[in-house]
C-alpha cells in the first residue's frame, strides 16, 4: 500500500513525496519555505484550508500569507476566538458579541452587567496576551451536526444553535482552545502563539479590537474614527431588535415559518422612511443647491439617487441628474496605475475643471451643453444637450468621487448636501462571526456583471482587488464628510440574492486562481434560506442587481 503521496507547491514550484496524512504544517516544513508574514493557510486545489488540514491524495498546495485576503480573515478569526476565551475566563457569566467592522478593526459589544471601564480592557490586553504566549494549541474537530448543535445548547450559545439548525449540513467544524469550544465560518490558525500582534483598545461602550495591516503586517492598521458609520450600525441594530431578527439563525426560522413577506415588507419600509427623512432634511436646509450621492461599488447609488429624487419632488422639489460619467477625460489623457493601466478609479480621470465651470455657470442660472463620454472612441464630446436651472431645480450627482472636496471645491459648502451610500451588512452570521460588509457588494457586483455587462464572476471576483484598492484610496477617506449616511442593506438581503449568485459562482472552473473566492462565497450562501426574489417590490434597491426594476438603468 502507499505510504506517500505528491504535493506540488505553487509558491516554489516544486514537487515533493510526503507521508499520507501529513499536515499542511508538516508540509511547509518540507519544503523549506520562508515566508516572513506565515504561513496563515494555504489554497489545497484551489480552496482555502487550515494549517492542521490533512492530506490524503496528491494536491497542489500554495501556503498564504497575512497580506493576502484569506490570510487575514484565518488571523483574525482566531484573534477572536481568542478573545472569546479571554472574556470566558474573566467574565463567566459575561459574553461578548463580535459586531461592527469599523475604524480599521472590529467593535465587540461586552456584555458584563455593567459599563466596561479600562480596567476590564486592560485585564482583557493582559489575558489575551497570555494566552498568546501560552502557545496552547487551536484543535478542530469535525462531528455531526446534531451532536454540534446538542453541545452548543449545552453551553447556552443559541445564535449559534440556530445557526446551526436552519443549515441543513451533515457535519459540522468547531474549535477547542484548552477546554473552550466555539464555532467559526472558516478556517483558524493552529496554535495562539502565531497571533503576533493585535491591539484592544476602549470604543465608546464596548471594545475595539485592532487587528495588523495586510500592507505591513508588523503594524497594526491605522485607527481612523468613523463615527457617523458606527451609528448607522447602530440605527440598523435598533431595527433589528425591533423585528427580532439579529442573526443568521434568526432570519433562517422567520422564512422558514413563512414571514419573509413580512421581512421583505418591514425591510423596505424602513429605507424608504430612511429617503424621505434625507429629503425632508435637504427641503429645510437653506441655500442647498446640489445633492452629491457617493459610495463604494455595488452600493446601490444609482437606485439610492432615483428614489430620492422621487422623495424630493415630494416636497416640491425637481431634482435635475447629472452623470460624473459623462466628466471623463479623454482616454489617453487618463492617468495609468501602477501597472500602467489606465486608472478609471481616479479623481483625475474626470475632467474636474469642467465640471466645476458649469456647475458655477448653473449655479448662476446661465445655460450650458453637457458634455458626453464616447467610451467607443474614449472621447470626450458635446451631447447637444442644453441644461438650465429653473425655480425649485436642485442638481443630483452621484458617484464615487462625489464626496471628494476637490470634485466640487468652486463650490461654496453650503449649497452641497452630501450623502454616502454604502451596503452595511448589519446581521451576523452568529454572535462571534460577523459578515463582512464587502461580501454583501462584491456578490451584489457578481450578480450585475453577469446579468448586465457581459462579465463572468471569476472576471468580476479578479478585478476586485482593484477596485477595493480604488475604493481606499479615492472613497472610504471621505466618508465621514457626508451630510448623512445611507445603509443600502437590508436584512433579508443575502438571503433574496443567494439563488442567483450561486449560479454564477457555480461557472468559475477550479482550475482558475478565483475559484478559492468563489468557493468561499458559495460555502457562505449556505448558512441562507432562499428567498424568491419575485418577492421583492419593484422599487427594491435590490433589483437594481437582480433585474425586475420599475426604474430604468
Amino acid at each position: 500500500m502507499k505510504q506517500t503521496i505528491q504535493i506540488r507547491c505553487k509558491n516554489n514550484k516544486k514537487t515533493q513525496e510526503v507521508a499520507i496524512g501529513s499536515t499542511l504544517s508538516d508540509v511547509y516544513s518540507q519544503f523549506n519555505l520562508n515566508m516572513s508574514y506565515g504561513p496563515i493557510c494555504a489554497k489545497v486545489n484551489n480552496v482555502v484550508e487550515g494549517l492542521n488540514f490533512r492530506l490524503y491524495h496528491n494536491k497542489l498546495v500554495e501556503f498564504l500569507d497575512l497580506r493576502t485576503s484569506a490570510g487575514s480573515r484565518t488571523y483574525t478569526r482566531t484573534l477572536f476566538f481568542v478573545l472569546c476565551k479571554a472574556v470566558h475566563d474573566l467574565y463567566p457569566t459575561g459574553s461578548v458579541v463580535i459586531d461592527i467592522p469599523v475604524s480599521n478593526g472590529y467593535y465587540c459589544n461586552l456584555k458584563i452587567g455593567r459599563d466596561v471601564n479600562l480596567e476590564d480592557v486592560d485585564n482583557l490586553r493582559n489575558r489575551i496576551q497570555q494566552l498568546i504566549d501560552a502557545a496552547i494549541p487551536i484543535r478542530r474537530h469535525h462531528v455531526p451536526t446534531e451532536e454540534a448543535i446538542k453541545l452548543f445548547k449545552d453551553l447556552g450559545t443559541h445564535s449559534k444553535v440556530k445557526l446551526l439548525e436552519t443549515m441543513g449540513s451533515l457535519y459540522t467544524t468547531y474549535y477547542d482552545l484548552d477546554g473552550y469550544v466555539d464555532y467559526f465560518y472558516g478556517a483558524l490558525l493552529t496554535n495562539t502563539s502565531q497571533l503576533h500582534l493585535f491591539g484592544l483598545e476602549k470604543y465608546y461602550d464596548g471594545l475595539l479590537l485592532r487587528i495588523p495591516s495586510m500592507d505591513n503586517p508588523s503594524q497594526l492598521g491605522e485607527m481612523v474614527r468613523q463615527d457617523k458609520m458606527f451609528e448607522v450600525f447602530k440605527e440598523h441594530h435598533r431595527w433589528q431588535h425591533i423585528v427580532r431578527v439579529g442573526t443568521v439563525g434568526e432570519l433562517n426560522n422567520a422564512v422558514q415559518k413563512g414571514y419573509a413577506s413580512m421581512m421583505i415588507n418591514v425591510s423596505e419600509a424602513l429605507q424608504e422612511k430612511k429617503l424621505a427623512y434625507l429629503a425632508d432634511e435637504i427641503a429645510n436646509r437653506k441655500g442647498v443647491k446640489m445633492v452629491l450621492i457617493a459610495g463604494p461599488s455595488s452600493s446601490g447609488k444609482t437606485t439610492t439617487c432615483k428614489r430620492l429624487s422621487i422623495q424630493l419632488m415630494t416636497n416640491g422639489i425637481r431634482p435635475v441628474q447629472i452623470s460624473l460619467d459623462d466628466f471623463f477625460v479623454d482616454r489617453e489623457l487618463t492617468p495609468k496605475d501602477e501597472k500602467g493601466e489606465y486608472d478609471y478609479e481616479s479623481l483625475y480621470a474626470l475632467n474636474i475643471p469642467l465640471l466645476n465651470q458649469q456647475l458655477t455657470a448653473l449655479f448662476k442660472g446661465e445655460e450650458v451643453e453637457l458634455p458626453r463620454y464616447n467610451f467607443q472612441t474614449g472621447k470626450s464630446e458635446m451631447s447637444g444637450k442644453k441644461l438650465q436651472l429653473r425655480e425649485n431645480d436642485l442638481l443630483v450627482m452621484e458617484g464615487i468621487h462625489a464626496l471628494n472636496p476637490e470634485l466640487t471645491a468652486q463650490i461654496p459648502d453650503e449649497q452641497k448636501f452630501r450623502v454616502y451610500a454604502s451596503a452595511l451588512t448589519t446581521i451576523l452570521l452568529d454572535t462571534h462571526n460577523y459578515i463582512p460588509t464587502t461580501d454583501n457588494r462584491l456578490l451584489r457586483r457578481i450578480i450585475r456583471d453577469v446579468k448586465y455587462r457581459g462579465c463572468s464572476a471569476a472576471d468580476t471576483i479578479r478585478r476586485w482587488p482593484s477596485v477595493r484598492a480604488g475604493e481606499n484610496k479615492w472613497i472610504f477617506p471621505y466618508q465621514e464628510n457626508a451630510d448623512a449616511m445611507f445603509n443600502t442593506a437590508m436584512i433579508y438581503e443575502l438571503g433574496a440574492i443567494k439563488t442567483q449568485a450561486e449560479a454564477a459562482l457555480e461557472q468559475v472552473p477550479e482550475n482558475c486562481d478565483e475559484y478559492a473566492e468563489a468557493y468561499r462565497l458559495r460555502m457562505f450562501l449556505k448558512y441562507f434560506v432562499s428567498i424568491p426574489y419575485d418577492m421583492l417590490p419593484p422599487i427594491s434597491l435590490l433589483r437594481e442587481f437582480l433585474g425586475g426594476s420599475s426604474f430604468s438603468y
